[in-house]
Parts: C-alpha cells; structure tokens; sequence
C-alpha cells in the first residue's frame, strides 16, 4: 500500500472516528449539552486525535527506519570479496543493487528467469526497460535485488497493517474514554499547544541550522584568508583558473561587492519609495472604494512576477533603451553619438529593481497609513485643514515610524535579489560612483562562486559562506530594525 493511500485511510478514518466521538458524548449526555464539560465537537476532535496522530507517528518512524533496516541487511548480504574493498566500494555496489532492484520490477517471467540461469546479460536486458546501470552488473546483484525488493514490500504491507492497527486502536482507546465529565477541551487544547510548539522549534531550529552551516563553512574559510583582508579588501579576484600553483588564493575584497549591492538597492529604493509611497497615499486617502478594489490587486500584481522575467525586461528592454537615449542625448549635446550609460549597469538594474519592489512599498505603507485612527483624520478636518494639509500634517507624520519600518523591510528584499542584477548590471566587480557602468553584488559572486562542480575545500569556493553569512548579518540587522520601529508605532496606538 503506498504512502499517500495510507495516509488518506488514516485521514478517513479520522473523519469518521470525530464523527463517533461526537455521537458517543451525545448519547452518553442524551442530548443535554449542559452535562457535558466539552462540547461535542470537542469530544469528536479528541477521538480524531487519537485516530490519526499515533498512526501518523508509527507511519512517519516506519518511513524512516525500514530503508535503513533493509540497507544494512542489504549490505551484508553483499559477497565478502565486496565488502572487504571498504565502504565506498560496497556503497557503489549497494546503489546498483537498488537500480537492479528496480529494473528486476518491470521483468516478465520469462525475462527474469533468463537472468537467474546467466543466459541473458543484465545490463543489456535492464537498459532495453530504460533502467542504466553505471558497470556490467554481477551476477550477484540479481540475488541481492530481490532481497531488497522481497524485504521492501513485506516492509509495506506491514507497516500497512501496523498503522492501520494503531488507527483502530487509537480510536476505540478514546471512544471508552468519553463520559460526560471527560476533558475533552483541555485534551485536546493540549495537543493543539504542543502542535503550535513543535511548528515553531522547527522553523527556529531551522534558522539555526541555516547560520550554523554557514558560520562552520566560514570558519574554514576564515582560517585560510585573513579576516582583515576579506572585508577590509578593495580587488575581488578568486583566481580559479590559478587554483594550485603558488600564491593562487587570490584576492578576497569583499568593501567592491558591499559597494555593488548597496548601491544597486539604493538606486532601487530612490525609484520605489515615491512611487509607491504616493501610490498608497492615494489607495489609502483619494481613491473610491471601487477604483481601491481594483487598482489594490493590479498594483500587487507586480510582486508575483518572477524576478527571472524582471531580469529578461532589464536586459532586452530597459538596458538597451537606456543605453540608445543615452547615445541621443550625447550627440545632441556634443555631437558624438556614443553612448554614456552602458546597457548593464547600476542605473538599469536600480530602476528594474525600483519596479519589483514598488508593490511591496505601496501595499506596506498602505496598511500602514490606513491603520491611522480615524479620529486624527476627523479632527483636522473637523479644525478646516483640507485633505491634503491633512496627510502631509497629520496622517504621514503618524504613520511615519511605520512607513520608515516598511521602506527597511524592503531594503532588506533589495539587498538580497540576484537575478536582476546577474541580467542588468553584470558581474564586474568594481567600485564607482558613476551608476552608469556595471557592477554586481554579493548575492551574485555567492551564485558565481558555487557554479559548476566543485568541492567545498578550496577559498574560492568556501568564500561563497563567507558572503552568505555577511549578506545574513545585513538583512537580520535591517529586518530587527524594522521590526523595532513597526512595534513602536503599534505601541504608540493601541
């Protein structure tokens, strides 16, 4: 029985066993609600609960125990001449063990007894069932596979019948339990608590996880390149192509990619702020509910777009026109008809970046703005202050510790595009003030750096952790921030 059919029985079985518990804490109160501690639907939740939570449980340990069980009987069943060339050796075997496994499933009869009596080759008859074994195969493995297969499917049919088992169990085990003063609600308040509990360690273990991985890569790093050198460096120069011979570590300036993303999410948010700011104040303030109702979506629409197709806009479109007005406007003025912004370059990728993010400015700013009580509204309109002195005087200035706490958060969603910039503003990494020429960014060189096969021992590739960690810094510090104002002003209302 496959994974997803059990777990559509167990969630059957926990739609009728709510159903049972509901109707058992009706019969055991005859209809009086007042008997009961709980509610039905508290009674029938409990029985659920117990219906499908340890059958999830059994189901989800069997998941992850059986294919290590059955690949370690696998790997010992493996001939001692296999096991004696070490466990790379025997872990290349049992991989094409499980191929031939899987090959050995779309065999006939007549095709698997030609393999066991040696009469037909079995790297010949797999890859004529689309099945590529990586060597000849050896006689052996036929042996092995269907062991594998034999122990996988008693491994399902029991762990079938174990969960299912458990499921029944369960909920008969919570229907004897159901009494007129059962419990009910604080059963399964505790299990919903628990729930909550468990859902947020994952998402905080998985941010530790995230920055103890990077930190223990750039650790590695850190103790080949000065830490000096990498953040206080001006030259990025990694030298792949030197990788092995002498003084082939290269140059590790971060201060040109710092300078590249910094620069790229200014330019972007000198686009988006106005842009998005007066488009709120609009929403919020000006607009009929109607034209709110539609022109609200439209403009959001915008943040769904992937940035990939951004980045096809900035350089079939936005970089070439860019560069032509710039050639207009040069022969024009001089007379000499070349162009003075570049098709990839700071300004092309600000102002496709200013676009991504004028939904994320406008729709944060837009709540904001309308989160303003009314009752400042009323009075200065209520004193004759016009609309407009009404904004600029009292409702931007309220909602200014919010807005600020929007335009930061993003900030933060400026600093880590890639994308856009990979398209728009190129890899060259270099420091300048002119946006007219290209630079990149640290989330580029991150992609640029861990592109291609490569193994995580060398500095040009460690050094990808290195930006990873700093770029993490960055955006946590922007985001607290953020957070900080955004609390403030909550504060400040409510």
């Amino acid at each position: 029985m496959s994974t997803s059919l059990l777990l559509l029985i167990i969630a059957l079985i926990g739609f009728f066993a709510y159903f049972a518990g509901r109707a058992r804490s009706l019969a055991q109160s005859a209809g009086r609600f007042a008997d009961l501690h709980s509610l039905p639907g508290y009674h029938g939740s409990y029985v659920a609960i117990w219906a499908m939570l340890p059958a999830a449980l059994v189901l989800g340990a069997w998941l992850v125990a059986s294919p290590l069980y059955i690949d370690s009987s696998v790997r010992s069943s493996l001939p001692e001449t296999v096991k004696s060339q070490g466990a790379a050796t025997v872990q290349l075997a049992l991989g094409q063990v499980k191929s031939v496994a899987g090959g050995l499933l779309r065999l006939d009869a007549s095709e698997l007894a030609s393999l066991e009596n040696g009469s037909a080759n079995l790297r010949e008859t797999l890859a004529a069932k689309g099945v590529a074994l990586a060597g000849e195969g050896e006689p052996y493995m036929i042996a092995a596979a269907q062991q594998f297969n034999a122990m996988r499917t008693y491994s399902r049919w029991l762990m079938s019948a174990a969960v299912l088992l458990v499921a029944v169990a369960g909920g008969l085990y919570a229907i004897r339990n159901i009494t007129t003063r059962f419990r009910a609600r604080n059963q399964v308040e505790r299990v919903m608590l628990a729930s909550l509990i468990v859902a947020s360690s994952i998402a905080i273990l998985t941010t530790i996880g995230i920055v103890a991985s990077m930190l223990s890569e750039a650790g590695r790093f850190f103790s080949m390149v000065s830490p000096v050198e990498f953040f206080f460096g001006t030259v990025w120069d990694p030298r792949f192509a030197a990788a092995g011979s002498g003084d082939a570590s290269g140059q590790f300036g971060l201060l040109p990619l710092l300078g590249g993303t910094l620069y790229i999410a200014f330019v972007a948010m000198l686009f988006a702020v106005p842009i998005g700011l007066f488009a709120a104040i609009y929403m919020a303030e000006y607009a009929s509910p109607r034209l709110r109702s539609t022109a609200k979506p439209l403009l959001e629409v915008l943040a769904g777009i992937p940035t990939i197709v951004y980045g096809f806009f900035a350089l079939v479109t936005v970089g070439p026109f860019l560069r032509d007005i710039s050639t207009q406007l040069n022969g024009l003025l001089t007379g000499n008809y070349q162009n003075f912004i570049q098709a990839q370059s700071v300004l092309t990728a600000g102002i496709v970046m200013g676009i991504m993010l004028i939904p994320f400015v406008s729709s944060l700013s837009d709540d904001i703005i309308t989160q303003v009580p009314r009752a400042l509204r009323d009075g200065s309109l209520g004193l004759g202050a016009t609309r407009s002195e009404t904004v600029k005087k009292v409702i931007l200035p309220a909602a200014l510790p919010g807005i600020v706490g929007a335009l930061l958060l993003t900030a933060s969603r400026a600093v880590g595009e890639t994308m856009i910039v990979v398209l728009a503003a190129g890899v060259a990494a270099r420091m300048q003030l002119t946006p007219f020429e290209p630079m990149t960014t640290v989330t580029v060189k991150i992609v640029h750096q861990l592109t291609g096969d490569l193994e995580f021992t060398s500095p040009q590739t460690l050094v990808a952790f290195a930006l990873g960690i700093t770029l993490f810094v960055i955006t946590l510090c922007l985001n607290i921030y953020a957070l900080y104002i955004v609390r403030k002003y909550r504060e400040q209302y409510e």
